[in-house]
Formats: C-alpha cells, structure tokens, sequence
C-alpha cells in the first residue's frame, strides 16, 4: 500500500483516471466521482469504504487499522485527521506496543472543516458539520454542527441555513 500511495501523491493531478484507478486498488471500496488532493496518507488503505462524490483536500491522513466507513456527498478540509488506533493508556504497556484500533462511521453529506481530527470508535451522523480545528472524541448525531476540542453539538441545522448559491 505504501508504494501505491507513493505513485498516487506523484501522479499529475491531469491524469484524474489514473489517479482513481490507484485509489480504487488501494481502498476497500470506492463510489463514483472520488476526488483525493494530494498528498494523501493512510496504514493500509483497504479498510477505507467511501461513497459516491467523496471529497479530501490536501493533507488528508486516514490511519485505517480498523474500518473506516464514508458515506456519500462527504467533504474533508485540508489537513483533516482520521485515526483509528489507540496506544495502550498504561505507559508500560504502551512502551511495549500494546494498541488497538476501533472503527469510525461517517454518515452521508458530511462536511469536516480543515484541520479536523476524528478519533476511533466515533460515528458522526449524516448532514452534519464539524468545524474546523475540532476534535471529534465521542459520537455526533445527525443535522447538526458540532466544534471544538473535545468537539461538541454547537445546534441543530435548521430550514434557515438555506442559501442560494448562484453558479
């Protein structure tokens, strides 16, 4: 996995099937339309399930020890952090390599602000908003935003967030 990250990250941005071909072989699952910026990073890249029009700025690191599942229509800002494993809280045990991973669960149109982290064993809900900088620890429901360290719901999205956006 390590060399097909090698060869994605110094693939030409121009050559967008080529690039989706080695994202498509190094992760458990890809949808259509998935757009990753360089660079990218990751453990193994197989426990990574991503659905349809998934979007990762730059920087984006996902450490897939465990699964890591994407819904559809996500968004992640640039430098946003997924990490699965966890290191022994028992300093012994941790100077002896103890560690485990637990899996993360991403709901549909996501969007995780830049510099984001979001820790194992957390599920965030679909529709919602995670600020930038925050740091996810526990679980997110649906339709809200949620920030800061640890990030918490902030309030509901509601009918009033509504904007017309003009192409």
């Amino acid at each position: 996995s390590k060399d097909l990250l090698f060869k994605f990250n110094n693939t030409k941005p121009s050559l967008r099937s080529e690039r989706e071909k080695i994202i498509r072989n190094l992760f458990g699952y890809v949808g259509k339309n998935c757009w990753i910026e360089s660079s990218f990073n990751c453990d193994y890249g197989y426990n990574i399930y991503v659905g349809d029009n998934f979007y990762a700025n730059t920087n984006c690191c996902i450490l897939d020890c465990a699964k890591v599942s994407i819904g559809n229509n996500v968004l992640l800002g640039p430098n946003v952090g997924i990490f699965t494993p966890e290191h022994a809280f028992n300093s012994t045990e941790r100077a002896a390599g103890y560690e485990k991973a637990l899996p993360i669960e991403i709901g549909d149109n996501v969007w995780i602000g830049g510099n984001a982290t979001i820790l194992g064993g957390v599920k965030i809900g679909s529709n919602s908003i995670i600020g930038a900088g925050s740091v996810v620890t526990k679980d997110i429901p649906s339709d809200v935003i949620a920030a800061g360290n640890p990030a918490k719901v902030i309030r509901k999205i509601t009918e009033e967030d509504k904007m017309q956006y003009k192409q």
